[in-house]
């Protein structure tokens, strides 16, 4: 039996007792529906699998996101520590919060002053043609807890982009892994970093070794715990605050 935190009892397969909250328990019920039972040999298969596909096509979302799954559990461990060490990301835990469009009004987040979160948000989503709704729910993490913390880390990923003010081209994209890599330790964020920089061409890659990389190093070492920041209790706040307090620099454009 194993408990998570002292209001909810979870026994596999997800027999959910007391949740604490309507999100948490409709979590938890997605989990179920979407687990799939593996073996130790087939996730050694999956684990060499999906980083097969991942390199060769980076574009392949649910591969990226199987790899991120069956590689990271020590890495998902460490990040649902450093969640539960400030009382943002401890009550993110506790209450389970999702970020889709069921969620979040972006109607209303459009229409919030420029230079709030909310609003930066809301316009990255919309000039980048992106939809809240496109990341993939956990499959192979039968641990409630654990698989929450990486399908938080999806949810948020965008808001990362967002707050960074990080493009969605391959440099924008390698080097925001190389910030989440460094405060994650995910094995897919690292790869993906590295990978990912090799696919630069001469221009972006010279930008990238002068610039965006040292910000990045630099971003990922010094900013506050990224995944543990409750975005949607933050959508006024100003993000020239929010950068100050999380210790962010914004990079300058190049």
């Amino acid at each position: 039996m194993k408990l998570l935190h002292t209001n909810m009892i979870l026994r596999f397969p997800f027999c959910v007792r007391n949740c604490s909250n309507t999100s948490q328990a409709a979590f938890i019920k997605e989990l179920e529906g979407n687990y799939i039972p593996h073996t130790n040999f087939q996730r050694t298969l999956l684990s060499v699998g999906s980083a097969v596909v991942a390199l060769l096509n980076p574009h392949r979302g649910d591969m990226i996101a199987c790899l991120g799954e069956v590689t990271g559990s020590q890495a998902i461990r460490y990040m649902r520590q450093k969640m539960l060490e400030t009382n943002e990301g401890a009550e993110i835990l506790q209450e389970m919060p999702r970020i889709n469009s069921k969620t979040v009004c972006f109607e209303t987040l459009s229409h919030l002053p420029e230079n709030t979160l909310g609003r930066v948000y809301a316009d990255f989503m919309q000039n980048n043609n992106i939809t809240a709704d496109s990341r993939l729910p956990v499959q192979f993490i039968d641990d409630p807890e654990l698989a929450y913390v990486i399908q938080r880390y999806r949810e948020v990923h965008d808001l990362v982009h967002a707050t960074l003010y990080m493009k969605t081209s391959m440099l924008g994209e390698v080097t925001v892994k190389w910030v989440e890599g460094i405060q994650t330790k995910l094995p897919m964020c690292i790869g993906g970093g590295i990978w990912g920089a090799a696919r630069l061409k001469p221009k972006h890659r010279n930008l990238y070794l002068k610039y965006y990389l040292p910000w990045a190093i630099h971003t990922g070492n010094n900013a506050k715990f990224m995944q543990g920041i409750y975005y949607e209790k933050r959508w006024e706040q100003d993000i020239n605050d929010f950068h100050k307090e999380m210790n962010i620099t914004k990079l300058k454009d190049y």
